[in-house]
């Protein structure tokens, strides 16, 4: 079996994406790790490139400002990551930059890959997500979400990376898929607050005019990270290659798990959802086989 990883970045540093732990934290599982890295103001490929694994193909890419709707550009340069596999690979691993993969996961999802790298009909993997809030001691648990994500795909040249690259689809359907019986550590909202500030200033223009951004994102220098819904406390451990990033945090955030800024209405998704598992309106872009 030959499994090859993907990803891409751009500017890094200037908005502190954790891209060196997200790729650190698949490598054991690849032969080859593709990075696509994005015409950037800073230093990014150098950080890349300081991993120093023979299994890192770096890339360069210049990005279209211009799909500023729905964030397809995104879409766009990972179909291009994705492109630059080794077309001998079975199954492709899609690492977003603020997301890592825990060491006591590599077995089962080694596992699952080799259970269905021979039957064509799972064409992806299937991921739980943990989606870390304010600091590595919460993550946030209200029904506004994801639960889940596709992040291996089977090397098809047919599945194509969707909408904002938040998932993936085939011929313009859900991919069909197995479980990975894997979480996914998503940190894109650990961030120190000026840092959290500038990124959302700059993303929201990957979907958003500038008097959107600035209506909604607002010219503060700092995240306000106390707006927040939700949050539960987390009490397990961080993946290892997370250790020195969350040593030199600088910055505090707490949070009350008990008061909930909730609807009734979302109250009772939430407790429905405690007591069955169903999230009301839950939306999915993959279908269990």
């Amino acid at each position: 079996m030959k499994v090859s990883g993907f990803t891409i970045i751009r500017n890094a540093i200037r908005f502190d994406y954790p891209v060196q732990e997200a790729i650190r934290s698949v490598l054991p599982m690849c032969d080859e790790f593709v990075v696509l890295v994005g015409n950037s103001g800073d230093d990014t490929r150098a950080l890349i490139q300081s991993i120093s694994s023979p299994k890192l193909k770096i890339f360069d890419s210049t990005w279209n400002d211009q799909l500023r709707v729905g964030g397809k550009v995104l879409a766009e340069e990972t179909n291009k990551a994705f492109s630059k596999i080794d077309p001998a690979s079975d199954w492709a691993f899609y690492i977003q930059a603020d997301e890592v993969i825990h060491e006591k996961y590599y077995q089962s999802i080694s596992d699952s890959m080799q259970r269905w790298k021979d039957e064509p009909a799972v064409e992806g993997l299937l991921f739980d997500y943990l989606h870390f809030y304010g600091s590595y001691d919460y993550t946030a648990d209200s029904s506004r979400w994801y639960r889940k994500e596709v992040r291996v795909i089977r090397n098809d040249p047919s599945i194509r990376s969707f909408r904002d690259a938040q998932g993936f689809q085939k011929n313009g359907r859900p991919l069909r898929v197995k479980s990975a019986n894997a979480s996914v550590y998503h940190y894109g909202w650990v961030k120190p607050p000026e840092k959290q500030q500038e990124k959302q200033k700059n993303f929201h223009r990957l979907w958003h005019p500038d008097e959107w951004v600035l209506k909604n994102v607002g010219e503060g220098n700092e995240f306000d990270y106390s707006t927040i819904d939700s949050l539960a406390k987390f009490s397990g451990s961080h993946p290892a290659v997370m250790r020195g990033r969350i040593a030199a945090r600088n910055w505090q955030f707490s949070f009350d798990p008990l008061q909930k800024k909730l609807s009734l209405k979302s109250r009772f998704k939430m407790q429905l959802e405690k007591w069955t598992g169903w999230r009301i309106g839950e939306y999915r872009n993959y279908k269990k086989i």
